[in-house]
């Protein structure tokens, strides 16, 4: 790898995205040697240990070089792309790329910009067909295996770029949409501003594929190879499938054994006739005021939590271990927990306890399409006090829960399912879920946690309460 000297080519180093993160992971470039970028364009997304974030470059200039390829880790602080801000150097060969294509001649020099400057898409510079690029020689950047199962090219193939090709203009979130849904950008025409593709489009192109049979090549990604048949021996003997941990998961494995091992666990469970609630959120479903939002029961288990906690604010708190204090929250960052492709995680809603259910409802819908979507940031996981995971969705009955690092208590909401029980003297079939609360018993004491779990209880039991406890 050359040494690059000169005073016109920037070095943009790999920041810290969250808090004393060490490393994260490439997936994704939006740029090639060559590309034009401008200050705050979007140049890669990586992946941490809390989250995916797109990193945008700080200054203008012309890709020089990038110093790894997609699917590697890299420590923070280190260069991981390299500008020409002056604008007339030449770039060099991708990382991993063979030193023949290194060699390749000089680009013709890019044509003076016009003054009528064009509209600049985040995540990609301006489109000028002045601007002239060196077609690519030789194979694209390596990508180790497990990064190909994150970003699997769903459309089959890469076709080269041409000098005077210009790329449908797309944000980087649409690009992946399009990618996950197998469609092709070029060949949707845009709704946007400017030409710019949305997510509409995407979804309205798609449409078609999903009322067809599925295509072989958005089959092909949902599994790999090595676990196509897994009982039985391939040709060179392997039965098993080894999977790197890292990113989310290696930080999620971490902080479960932190945490089981740090602050004693205790669980309690509650069964609940839930039938109320369940009429409740359906009339809620047909309130004006709850119009496009998300009504389900978490929207209420949720708004239990939250009075339970009002009327016994000492679960509300954590453990400081280093000056021996227990540290009493007045606040509520309620976190829910998400299963995720890259694998658990747990953003928090910040003040839950003073919004109105609407707001409450909005957040929770936010929340989870974000978490959907992969574009859940750092500052969303962090701060958290109490946790909600719903394994209910999962049809299991119930858990016991590990608690949040750093919270006292997370309850544990199992499936509503329809069973026989006494109401009124009468056996009669009746919504039903069984709850479970767990604690850090050195700030929760039975008689405590025992409270919260029978007021939320409570509630859903009769939702009313809502409007006397809350």
């Amino acid at each position: 790898m050359t040494t690059m000297t000169e005073a016109s080519v920037r070095e943009f180093k790999m920041p810290d995205v969250g808090e004393g993160l060490t490393e994260a992971e490439i997936l994704k470039w939006y740029v090639q040697p060559g590309d034009t970028v401008t200050d705050g364009q979007v140049v890669c997304e990586v992946e941490t240990a809390k989250a995916a974030v797109e990193l945008p470059i700080p200054y203008d200039g012309v890709v020089r070089e990038l110093r790894f390829p997609e699917g590697t880790t890299v420590d923070v602080g280190t260069a991981i792309i390299t500008v020409d801000v002056s604008g007339g150097a030449a770039p060099q060969a991708p990382a991993g790329q063979p030193e023949a294509a290194a060699a390749a001649p000089e680009p013709e020099a890019p044509e003076p910009e016009p003054t009528g400057r064009q509209p600049v898409l985040v995540g990609y510079g301006v489109a000028t067909t002045s601007t002239k690029r060196r077609p690519r020689k030789g194979p694209e950047v390596t990508v180790p295996a497990a990064a190909q199962a994150v970003q699997a090219e769903l459309n089959g193939h890469s076709a080269p770029a041409a000098p005077a090709e210009t790329r449908p203009l797309a944000k980087p979130p649409v690009r992946k949409l399009a990618k996950d849904l197998g469609v092709d950008l070029a060949t949707i025409t845009p709704s946007g501003p400017d030409g710019v593709i949305t997510r509409e489009d995407v979804h309205a192109a798609a449409a078609p594929k999903a009322a067809g049979t599925a295509a072989p090549a958005v089959e092909a990604p949902a599994a790999p190879a090595p676990a196509a048949a897994p009982a039985v021996a391939t040709q060179d003997g392997t039965r098993e499938t080894r999977i790197p941990v890292k990113g989310v998961r290696k930080a999620t494995a971490a902080a479960m054994v932190g945490s089981a091992f740090t602050a004693p666990h205790v669980t309690e469970f509650v069964t609940v006739d839930v039938t109320r609630t369940m009429k409740l959120v359906e009339e809620l479903k047909q309130d004006k005021e709850f119009q496009g939002l998300r009504v389900n029961p978490l929207l209420l288990i949720a708004k239990a939590l939250l009075v339970a906690i009002r009327r016994n604010p000492d679960i509300n708190a954590s453990w400081d271990e280093a000056n021996q204090e227990i540290v009493v929250k007045h606040y509520v960052n309620l976190g829910i927990a998400a299963a995720t492709p890259r694998g658990l995680i747990v953003p928090n809603i910040k003040d839950a306890d003073a919004k109105t259910l609407p707001e409450l409802a909005q957040s929770l819908g936010e929340l989870v399409s974000t978490a959907r979507e992969g574009r859940t940031s750092p500052a969303a996981m962090q701060g958290g006090t109490v946790t909600i995971t719903n394994v209910g969705v999962f049809g299991v009955d119930t858990g016991t829960p590990i608690l949040n690092p750093g919270e006292s208590a997370i309850l544990a909401v199992g499936a509503i399912k329809l069973q026989p029980w006494v109401h009124k003297g009468k056996v009669k079939p009746r919504q039903v879920t069984t709850l479970a609360l767990s604690f850090d018993h050195r700030l929760v004491d039975g008689e405590l946690g025992s409270k919260v779990l029978a007021d939320v209880a409570a509630i859903l039991e009769q939702p009313k309460r809502l409007m006397t406890w809350a």
